[in-house]
């Protein structure tokens, strides 16, 4: 059945005349009629008895008007259920990103996103290895490099800023650096092996400031930012990593204030077929 001719059937129904439906819809008399009847027809039955005070539904047409008036209420549920999901969102979000960053960043403001909407709950999945939004590994992620899959949308988060750090004990013990080239000096502490790192230049002490040719040595490796941190913080050396590492409390100092790692951008990123 042509979900049209069902459409003015309701309303013709609903109204009782084919003029009041008419008025209903902005269709006139004649066309409303015309649609009816050739619902009538394709049905093979009358639907209508016509008087001249108006219409009246025949056995056939209540059957149908029952279930068609169902059908419309439905609908017209799940128009509002979808209208209201639009202004409160709900459900679950399942947000990718890497271990530092959501660890030490993103989980302590958490908490004003789930304020504003009470009714989603956020399954915060830290990860240094990107998840296949396309496969819907995870609903959206925060990416510390602009992503290479071209079917996903990105917003731009913020500029992240590295810098070198040590501990008070570390300094108090082994000095403070006054220039970069004084790091030859010192015990380094940089990411381990992997060929996609979490942010560009991740290891750049190993070379800034060091003589031509000659490539630092480091006294440890750590494919994990956040475990850096913590070595720097109980004083197992230096180590260069975001400024927002050190902003939350962390027992270190910021050390060669004039040097500066890369500078890399955070992307909000998340699968075209998710925009509204």
């Amino acid at each position: 059945m042509d979900w049209d001719k069902l459409r003015i059937f309701h309303a013709v129904a609903e109204a009782g005349s084919f003029t009041h439906a008419g008025d209903t819809l902005n269709l006139s008399q004649s066309a409303v009629s015309r649609q009816i009847s050739a619902l009538e027809d394709s049905l093979k039955t009358p639907l209508f008895h016509r008087h001249a005070r108006g219409l009246i539904l025949t056995e056939q047409g209540e059957v149908l008007y029952r279930t068609v008036r169902e059908v419309f209420a439905k609908l017209a549920t799940a128009e509002a259920q979808l209208s209201e999901s639009k202004d409160r969102p709900s459900g679950r979000l399942r947000v990718q990103t890497t271990v530092a960053f959501g660890s030490v960043w993103l989980a302590p403001r958490i908490r004003e996103f789930l304020d504003l909407y009470p009714d989603i709950t956020v399954n915060l999945l830290v990860d240094d290895a990107e998840l296949d939004l396309g496969m819907r590994e995870a609903d959206c992620a925060i990416r510390m490099t602009s992503p290479r899959q071209p079917d996903l949308v990105q917003r731009h988060l913020l500029a992240i800023h590295v810098h070198v750090f040590a501990s008070p004990a570390y300094l108090k013990k082994h000095g403070v650096p006054k220039s970069a080239s004084e790091l030859d000096q010192h015990k380094i502490i940089v990411y381990g092996e992997d060929p996609r790192p979490p942010f560009p230049g991740v290891n750049c002490l190993l070379e800034v400031g060091a003589r031509p040719g000659h490539r630092r040595e480091p006294v440890l490796m750590v494919n994990n930012i956040y475990a850096i941190l913590r070595a720097v913080e109980n004083g197992v050396g230096v180590a260069a990593f975001p400024d927002y590492m050190a902003q939350e409390g962390a027992k270190i100092v910021q050390i060669l204030p004039g040097l500066e790692g890369p500078t890399y951008e955070a992307y909000f990123v998340y699968p075209e077929e998710m925009q509204f």
